[in-house]
């Protein structure tokens, strides 16, 4: 295993800065390319129960395993970068944006379809699928098969906040033509507020455990203004899209694989890797499994 990268000394990026709540964030040249670093949440942030302190961890193992599963995210490394002489752990996201590409989340395209009466930032379930259909960037087919691949996913993983803001399109300003962007902003998955009290809940005590399957985290999509519960939602299968990503996306789904990279993810605890890997395969087993097979039959 090599030894994480120390990027205390890359170069700046004063061109690029990034929005969102979680935790800040500098642009830095690695090896000739642009990297976004996310920083931990301050001291401060930790101290509220819904931090995300543990959300550098999150996006780095979320977004590998969905590369895993073939569904193109960005790519991440952890590193250290010292502030004050202090060392921050951080995760390393490289920049899928140039001079030619510019990212659009969903939220700006949801702004474009003038005939619909919703806002961009609305997350019910019918108001997406709407957009989606109506939307002129890319093949409505094409980003109809990438939402329920990313839902399903997101079901594995636990991601409690897929809003409108994190994820969207690529637009080529040369071409004039937009793609579907790499899957990015997972720090939301795999319970990043846990400490190591609710870890060792988790990992010992059956309804802890179930509890954080079947009851929450909850999607951030809703359906009369009530957020899904990946469980019921995947069990009813009332939408055959959805129906057809999991048919496609559960078979590429290596536990043994997932559970291999965990084992070989730098500066986390023993602890942390049993519970990651006992997590997933627990919404694996308990949440996908049943739908699939139901399905299958």
């Amino acid at each position: 295993m090599r030894e994480p990268v120390d990027f205390t000394n890359c170069r700046r990026l004063p061109g690029k800065a990034y929005n969102g709540a979680n935790g800040k964030k500098i642009a830095v040249e690695y090896q000739g390319e642009a990297y976004m670093l996310k920083f931990p949440p301050s001291a401060a942030k930790k101290m509220n129960m819904l931090s995300y302190s543990n959300s550098c961890y999150s996006e780095h193992i979320a977004s590998t395993i969905f590369n895993m599963a073939g569904i193109k995210a960005h790519e991440t490394m952890l590193g250290v970068f010292y502030v004050g002489g202090k060392e921050k752990i951080v995760c390393a996201c490289k920049d899928f944006t140039d001079n030619n590409k510019q990212l659009f989340d969903f939220c700006s395209i949801k702004n474009t379809v003038i005939d619909s009466e919703h806002g961009g930032t609305g997350t019910e379930l019918e108001d997406l699928l709407e957009t989606i259909e109506k939307q002129q960037y890319v093949n409505p087919k094409q980003l109809l098969e990438h939402f329920w691949d990313v839902f399903i996913m997101d079901a594995l993983l636990g991601n409690f906040d897929r809003h409108n803001g994190n994820w969207g399109f690529l637009f080529n300003n040369t071409t004039q033509k937009a793609e579907i962007a790499p899957v990015y902003d997972c720090g939301s998955c795999l319970l990043p507020q846990a400490d190591e009290e609710i870890m060792e809940k988790v990992l010992y005590n059956e309804e802890e455990l179930n509890a954080r399957v079947y009851q929450f985290p909850q999607a951030m999509i809703k359906q009369n203004g009530k957020k899904i519960n990946y469980y019921d939602f995947l069990m009813e299968g009332a939408y055959e899209a959805c129906n057809q990503a999991l048919l496609r996306i559960f078979p590429r789904i290596n536990t043994a694989q997932i559970a291999d990279f965990i084992q070989k993810v730098p500066f986390i605890t023993e602890q942390q890797k049993t519970f990651y890997t006992t997590y997933i395969a627990a919404r694996y087993e308990k949440i996908l499994m049943p739908a699939y097979r139901r399905l299958a039959q």
